[in-house]
């Protein structure tokens, strides 16, 4: 009997991720990435992915950047203009039955399964095993989500808390948070602490419209004080947000920083106001002190939560539910 796969995914406003999965494993093969931009719709992008592998696909999970319906069927990405329909696209390809699961649960659950050489602990802490962990990542978007102990193995709990409101904390903040106030109206945390964020605050505060990219080129290659003056003012709200968080679930199993912007960021993250920022909780200052803080570099750490996510009924108690 010939072999079969899984399909995994992990589709985001940005970048998408396929990969195939081998029954019970959460290690991606096969793995190939896509510019969104590229393609009108994700139907395109998996046509092209399943014609360059030839592998029979009987089943697929797939993480998306965005809210899921209540089926887990269907999903409209929040950054980009596509619509996820599983039973549509199982129709187009004959590919066996598809699940949805938001991006940032399937990067919680691939935290549990990632490399240990792709974990940084930057804030050593004193972590709980029987403890939420927090995952929150800035990327195109923010996103979060939480795991928590279950019967042996984890259970994910998705969130958009990305979306909460932004509270500034010194002048540069509410100079910022005001001059977006204007602009869109109400200012989540996703407006600040996001890709599209980090240009937003140096054009407010420099006056001068830069990509996050080369913002983050200036400021860690150049000696240009206004791209190093924004990445503080970022790292700052960063921390402020993720401490929030990790105080509003009690993270006491550990922060666990994960998306492309902390991962290219990783060398300047020690030094900068992050830590201070997160660890700013007034009385309860001691407290967040105890929460290690881990940067996540596993690029793959979304195609391998789906991989989880995608076998936790099959009695290995990953998914817990």
């Amino acid at each position: 009997m010939a072999k079969t796969y899984k399909l995994i995914g992990d589709i985001g406003g940005t970048h998408a991720r396929l990969a195939l999965a081998a029954p019970g494993s959460a290690d991606p093969l096969a793995e190939k990435h896509f510019a969104t931009a590229d393609f009108p719709d994700f139907a395109a992008v998996l046509a092209a992915y399943l014609a360059g592998v030839g592998a029979p696909v009987t089943s697929g999970c797939l993480a998306v950047a965005g809210p899921i319906e209540d089926t887990g069927r269907r999903a409209r990405l929040t950054n980009l203009p596509w619509t996820m329909d599983c039973a549509a696209l199982e129709r187009r390809f004959g590919i066996g039955r598809l699940a949805l699961v938001n991006d940032f649960a399937a990067a919680a659950m691939g935290v549990t399964a990632a490399p240990p050489a792709t974990l940084t602990r930057v804030q050593e802490g004193a972590p709980l095993n029987n403890a939420p962990r927090l995952v929150i990542g800035a990327g195109t978007g923010l996103g979060m989500a939480i795991l928590t102990p279950c019967d042996g193995g984890w259970q994910v709990l998705p969130s958009e808390g990305g979306h909460i409101a932004f509270a500034p904390l010194d002048e540069q903040q509410d100079r910022v948070c005001q001059a977006l106030r204007r602009e869109v109206g109400r200012v989540t945390a996703e407006r600040i602490v996001s890709g599209p964020g980090l240009s937003a605050i140096h054009r407010i505060l420099a006056g001068v419209t830069l990509d996050a990219a080369e913002i983050t080129r200036r400021a860690l290659q150049s000696a240009d004080a206004a791209a190093r003056e924004t990445l503080n003012v970022f790292f700052a709200a960063y921390g402020a947000v993720a401490g929030d968080m990790a105080m509003a679930v009690l993270a006491r199993g550990g922060v666990y920083l994960a998306g492309g912007i902390a991962a290219k960021l990783l060398p300047a993250l020690p030094a900068s106001p992050f830590l201070a920022a997160f660890n700013a909780k007034a009385e309860h200052a001691a407290l967040a002190q105890r929460m290690p803080v881990t940067v996540v570099t596993d690029a793959s750490l979304g195609l391998r939560g789906a991989a989880l996510l995608g076998i936790r009924d099959q009695g290995s108690g990953i998914g817990c539910g």
